[in-house]
Formats: C-alpha cells, structure tokens, sequence
C-alpha cells in the first residue's frame, strides 16, 4: 500500500484525515489551494524511511514547504481539535521527513490526549501528514462565513494579519478584525487589507460554505498571486437556525421628501409624520373614488408609507404604488400615473407586474374609463367647493390654534387632550390642502404643456413670468418685511448693533421692534426644517432674522420685483386661444398662492403640536420621568400619549431616550445613505453601499430651470442657513431648502438646489422674488467649489463653472 497519497487522490478521511479530504474536495472544485500531498499515519509506525517522498515533493517544487497534521476527526463537524497538533512552516525539503515526524508524533501529547478525553473520549493516534507548498503570505488569517460569537449568518467575520497567520491562530498576535455584511466594515483604521480584499475573502468563506453545505471557518493567505485557501473546516460552535426565504422588495427613497425632512429625523417628529401621512392620504384617495372597504382593507399600506433609515426619513415606494394602484385610471396608464411619483429611478418590473390590476381590456376598460369619470367629475364639484372647503378649513384652524389654551400652565392630562383636538379637528380634515394640491398639480402641469405646445420654449419662459407676482402669496412676504426692517436698521445705523446685542438693542427703537414682534407674531412658528418638531423656531431664536435683516441693512434698497404684464393680444391672436391661456394661467396662479398659503398654515399647526408636545416634556421632567423637556422628542407619539392615555408599555422612558440617543449619535455621525436603498425581507435594519464621490467636474451642467434670468455671481454653498450666511448679491447652492431658508434667499441673486420640482418652495419663492432658479441639479453642493464663480440661466436651467477664474 502506497504510502503517500496525491491531493486528487485524497478524499478517504479514514486515510487521510478530515483536513486533508477537505482541501481535496476544495481542489476538485476550482479552489486551487496550494499544491500538497499527505502521508498517511500508519507510513511512521515501521521506522522506516518514508519510500517515494523525494519524488512528491520535486512534484511540489523547490519548497519551503509547510507541514500540517491531518487527524481522522480533525476538522470534522463535532470537533475542530484547533492547535491541538504541530504545524512546522518554511520546512526546506530536507527537513520534511523529521517535520512529518514530529508533526505524527503530536497526536501523542499529552495536549491531544486530554483534548480527546474530555471532547470525543478516544485515545491517542498519530495524524496523517500533510506537505504544501509555502505561501510566501504579505497578508494572513481566518475567516468564519458566519459569525461565531452571535451567531448570526448573514455576516462573514475575518481576522487579518501581515506576513503568515501562524501567529494569529496561535493566539500571538491580535488580528485585524473585519465584519462583512452588505458591506465591509473594519474595527479599527485599517492596516492589513482594504475592503475590497475583505470582500474578496468574504466570498471565498461563502463559496466554501456553498460546496460544503454547511458554515465554514477557513484559513487564507494572500501573496504575490493573490488570495488562496489553506484550509476550510466546518464552525463548530452553535448558531442561530438559518432564516427561511424571503424576497420581498422593499425601496427606500427620499428624492423627494428631504425637502421636507432633511438630515437626521427625530423619533417623535416621525411618528407624528408616520401619523399625519397615514390620514392626509387615506382621505385623499378617498376623494379620488377609492371606496372606503378598499381604503380599510389597505390599512397597513396606508400606515407605512414612510420608513426611518439611519435616523432620516424616507418614502416606502413599494407601498407609494400599492397606493396609487387603487386610484382610478391606473388600469388605464399605469406609466402616466407612475410619474405622479415623482422619483428619479422607476420602480422595478417584479414590483410593477405584481402589483395592481392589469391593462384594462374589453369590458373592464369601459367600466375603468365609466370609474375615471365619476372621479373626475367629483373632482370638478370639489374645485366647484374649494372656497367653501377651505372658508371651512380656515375657520376650523383659527378656533383650533386660538382657543385660549394655555401650554404653559397645563398639566399632562390636559396637553394631551389639546392634541388630540388638533388631531381630529385637523389632521383628520385636511380636505382643503388636499384638494387645493391636487388641483395645483393638474393646473400647473396642464398650463406649462398647454404654453409649450402653442408657443414653444418661448411658453415655458412666459409661464416662468406669469407665475410671479401674487401680492397675497405668504412665500414673498417674509422677504419683503425683513427688506422694510433692513432699511429701518440702516437708517437707524444698527448693523453692527443687532449682530453684536441682538433683540436687546431694539429696546431703544420701537419703531423696528414693532415690526421685529410682528413679524415674529405671524411668522414665529417658521424655521430651517420647520416640520420637523424638534427644530428651534424664530420664537426659541431669533438670531436668523436678525443676521437677515442686517445683511438686508448692507445690501441697501432694492426695487421691488414686478411681475411682467404679456401682450396676450400679440401673443394669441386667436379671442379663444386667449381666453384659455389667460383663464388657465390666472386659475393656476391662485392654486399655486392657495397652496402656498395653506402650507403655512401647516406650519402653524406643526408649531402648536411642538409646544404641546414640549409641554408634555416639561410635565414629564417635573416628575421625573425625563431629564429634560427636549427629552420628549426621543420618544414616539403613542409613547408620549400612552404615558399619560394609560396605554404605555414601560415607566423607564430615561432609558428608552438614553438608547435612542447613543443610536442617533452615531448615525449622525456616518455619511447620509444613498438616495435610494432596494431590499429583500425584513426592512427593520436595511444596509447599503456608500454612494462614490461625484466625480463630475465639467464647467456646465443643465437641470430645471423655473425662474427666469441670467446671472454671474460669486457661488457660497450654504449646508446650513443657522450657521452659514450669504453676502448681499451671491449666488446660493444648497442640497435643499425650505420656507425656514428666507433668511439667505432675501440676499440670493440666483439660486441652485440640489433637490426640488416647479413647485417645491425655493422655486415659488425665487419667481415672487424675481431671481434665477435652477433646482433638481444633483450633486451641486460637491460639484460647485464654494467661492467659485458661477452663471446661472433660471429659464434654460444651465448652471457654468468659471473654472479658470477661480483657480487664478
């Protein structure tokens, strides 16, 4: 019997042990480990030189060689019998015979011999041997394809070191510890390998779990070459049971409302959307047509259209379309209506094709169309309301925010009983801001095509002209009171004053506190990122204003912007062509100034929930159970009314604010996510790969031009207006913007947003304030170097960087 069995030969583990057959399995399946051949046991018991090892290893090479032991339960599922034997590495081919020995001789140590006692309670056996080419390793280590210590396995864990591994798996050396998820994160700086070294050995720790069929803990090297496999052995420590199937899609994406929910979220702030969310668009498929068994049987659609990922919120498109599928029509054009949307990146086809009814045909297209129709013909009698809707709304707001209550001397019981008054006599009736923004979407859509189609790129220009100048609109009035109070403060000489004493100074000028307290009085509730609760308002610091009001002060006067009268004769000849266009125009004008209004009226409702809910923190701090009013805003909406309802869960909500605190912390302190993140099962802890860095650096880029005008200025890219200002005549750049950025827009001489449509806030406002806007342009903020010079075309939506000028 030969005592020396090839690698293609070695699969008996009776013969040649369990590591031996493991690397000849690996081999037989195109992992090419390093070139080895084993000694079987029993060729040491005779004494005897070993016959035919000259010619295995002149097979091998020129060495040095490594030589391991190979025991019959080594490496086997029940027992690892890890460092139990000798290895000997960098063996010259001379020695290999005195290392195989010593490397059988071992298994009789008294190390083995209590091992196997108290594991397989076996006696003591030499090993079969085996000889491998050496690895000259610049790297080494192990790699577990699931991770042993939780058990958990969807993650691949690695232990790096530099030069051979014998060390790390003696226990020498700590290693350098890698977790592979989605992604592939170090403990510490990395040193030993990059990421994508790490994933390269994740996927070879999977691969061996795939041939194997069960969870790996492999040795690796990396060398000149590149990565090998030494050895695979089965995990021997329990894990959690492997999860069952689960392939439903869930997307995230927030293209869209980080306009309203930028950066991090709190976790009161979105419960409260989660909530609002929930209602607003119940009721508006209702006033769609959707039938109300259709609309209960979609509750849960309905209560998760939002998710929370990494502290910033999201839409859950998946259910956005579950949504738009129960409105009528969508049988009829589902790629029409898919745009009402309005992402960037359309749904993919598995959730398209899934989900919804199929293309209307026959019979169901009459009864579609038959269905279109009654929807629409509603929606005809609630433009016919809308005054009375929103006369209604109105009165319904006013006696709710000015019913006398007082939020500074009320106890739990009471606040929580104010918010539930704002819930059912609001929240729940949000016809008037419903309908109003439906309708503005179809006037604004209908009117910008309808100008196209008869006059062309000239009619979308006219239309950025005609949208502008509605003296009742609540978007120009912030700019045009701080530009009144800018004058009153240079006249008065009070620049350098009101940045350096702030309010105190107005003592001594009524006149321009009266206007400061108005103004204050009507717009106090407005702030950057107004609707999230935990926001500082103009009321907790009005720092903002002041700093616009002096940079309004520095500026000077400027001639009001007035809105260009068109030639409506000359440019439609035909009295009935004119008499749509004007009508159409005119219509969408007031649902653009409605929409506009009634979204500061929301702003109004957000800010009387924020102090509720911030009495509520304060009666909670006073007994204990918050350290601090703020506190509150770690918590959810139903964990705030349950601990005053009587339906909460815990008393310890210190220690529920404390956890949510350290995790907000932390996501705070990592990148945003991407824009989009697609994934499959449990949406609880979604995982992404890091967007890469714009690398774009051309000198013009086009996006959405929706205010009209050319300027070349000086570009600032503002990240945050609270702590970042804009001198009189740039040109702004930001990510985003919302009402609360008033401050920086009444000095802006052109704007560029990141995100944003023809109707998002900083477009309404640059066309009332007659400057450049271009939004929708990705990636500005890292694109335009801050200081550079840019020209800024709002009709074209074209954005040039003045490279050169800035690098001279």
């Amino acid at each position: 019997m030969a005592f020396i069995v090839p690698q293609d030969q070695a699969r008996n583990v009776e013969d040649v042990g369990g590591k031996a057959a493991a690397l000849s399995r690996l081999a037989e399946n195109g992992f090419a480990p390093p070139a080895f051949f084993v000694i079987r046991a029993d060729a040491f018991d005779t004494g005897t030189p070993l016959q035919g090892l000259p010619d295995a290893l002149a097979h091998l090479g020129a060495g040095p060689f490594a030589v391991r032991s190979s025991a019959r339960q080594e490496d086997g599922a029940a027992h690892s019998h890890a460092g139990q034997f000798d290895t000997l590495l960098n063996v010259p081919a001379r020695g290999v015979e005195d290392a195989a020995r010593q490397v059988w001789q071992s298994g009789f140590s008294d190390t083995v011999a209590t091992y196997r006692a108290l594991k397989s309670q076996t006696g003591a056996e030499g090993p079969a041997v085996i000889v491998q080419r050496m690895i000259d390793a610049r790297a080494a280590g192990v790699a577990f394809s699931a991770d042993p210590v939780t058990g958990r396995r969807d993650r691949v864990v690695i232990s790096a070191i530099a030069g051979l591994g014998e060390r790390l798996v003696s226990g020498e050396e700590d290693g350098e510890d890698w977790t592979i998820g989605a992604t592939a994160n170090c403990a510490t700086v990395p040193a030993v390998l990059n990421a994508a070294q790490a994933e390269a050995i994740a996927a070879l720790a999977r691969r061996a779990e795939d041939v194997f069929g069960a969870p790996q803990d492999i040795e690796w090297a990396i060398d000149d070459d590149g990565l090998h496999i030494l050895q695979s052995r089965p995990i021997t420590t329990p894990l959690l049971p492997p999860p069952n199937p689960d392939t439903t899609l869930t997307i995230f994406d927030n293209s869209n409302i980080v306009e309203s929910y930028p950066g991090m979220v709190s976790p009161l702030t979105y419960s409260f959307a989660v909530h609002v969310y929930a209602r607003v668009y119940r009721a508006f498929v209702a006033l769609l047509g959707v039938p109300d068994r259709t609309i209960a049987a979609q509750s849960a659609v309905f209560g998760n259209m939002l998710g929370r990922v990494d502290g910033r919120v999201y839409y859950n498109l998946v259910n956005w379309y579950r949504a738009l599928a129960l409105l009528p029509g969508f049988s009829l054009n589902r790629a029409y209506m898919e745009t009402m949307m309005g992402v960037d990146t359309p749904m993919p086809r598995d959730v398209t094709d899934s989900i919804g009814p199929p293309p209307a045909t026959g019979t169901a297209r009459v009864f579609e169309y038959l269905r279109l129709g009654r929807a629409g013909a509603g929606l005809v009698w609630q433009a016919m309301m809308l005054p009375r809707t929103r006369r209604r709304f109105y009165a319904r707001l006013n006696t709710a925010l000015n019913s006398g209550f007082d939020v500074t001397r009320a106890g739990p019981t009471a606040l929580a009983a104010e918010y539930r008054t704002i819930e059912s006599t609001l929240l729940d009736r949000w016809d008037a801001p419903l309908v109003n923004d439906f309708l503005c979407m179809i006037a604004f859509g209908a009117s910008r095509n309808l100008l196209e189609k008869w006059l062309g790129p000239d009619g979308l220009a006219l239309h950025n002209d005609v949208m502008i100048g509605q003296g009742d609109i609540i978007s120009a009035e912030p700019a045009q009171r701080i530009m009144k109070m800018g004058q009153m403060a240079r006249a008065a000489g009070l620049d350098a004053a009101l940045m350096a004493d702030g309010m105190a100074v107005l003592a001594r000028h009524p006149d321009l506190r009266r206007e400061v307290e108005s103004y204050l009085d009507k717009f106090g509730d407005r702030c950057t990122e107004e609707l999230k609760l935990e926001s500082l308002t103009l009321r907790d610091d009005p720092s903002s204003l002041l700093a616009a009001i002096v940079a309004s002060a520095q500026r000077g006067a400027t001639d009001a912007h007035k809105a260009k009268d068109p030639d409506w004769r000359a440019l439609f000849p035909n009295p009935f062509s004119r008499m749509i266009a004007k009508g159409l125009i005119s219509w969408t004008k007031n649902r653009v100034r409605d929409r506009e209004n009634l979204r500061f009226e929301r702003t109004r409702i957000f800010g009387y929930a924020r102090r509720v809910f911030l009495g509520l923190g304060r009666e909670f701090a006073a007994r204990g159970l918050l350290c601090g009013p703020r506190d509150v805003f770690y918590l959810t909406t139903s964990e705030v009314l349950g601990a005053v309802e009587g339906y909460g869960l815990s008393g310890d909500l210190k220690s529920q604010v404390s956890l949510r605190k350290a995790e907000d912390t932390a996501a705070a302190n990592r990148p945003d996510p991407p824009e989009r993140i697609e994934l499959r099962g449990p949406a609880i802890a979604p995982v992404w790969a890091n967007a890469p860095a714009l690398q774009d650096q051309s000198a013009r880029r086009s996006a959405t031009g929706c205010s009209a005008g050319r300027v070349t200025a000086v570009a600032r890219v503002i990240r945050d207006p609270r702590t970042q200002s804009l001198e009189a005549g740039e040109i702004l750049v930001a990510r985003h913007t919302d009402p609360g950025w008033i401050a920086v827009f009444s000095n802006a001489s052109a704007i560029v947003v990141e995100r944003g449509s023809l109707l998002s806030h900083s477009a309404i406002v640059a066309r009332e304030l007659g400057i450049p806007c271009v939004v929708g342009l990705k990636g500005a903020t890292q694109w335009v170097a801050d200081g550079e010079t840019l020209t800024v075309d709002g009709a074209t939506g074209e954005v040039e960087r003045h490279i050169d000028e800035f690098r001279d």
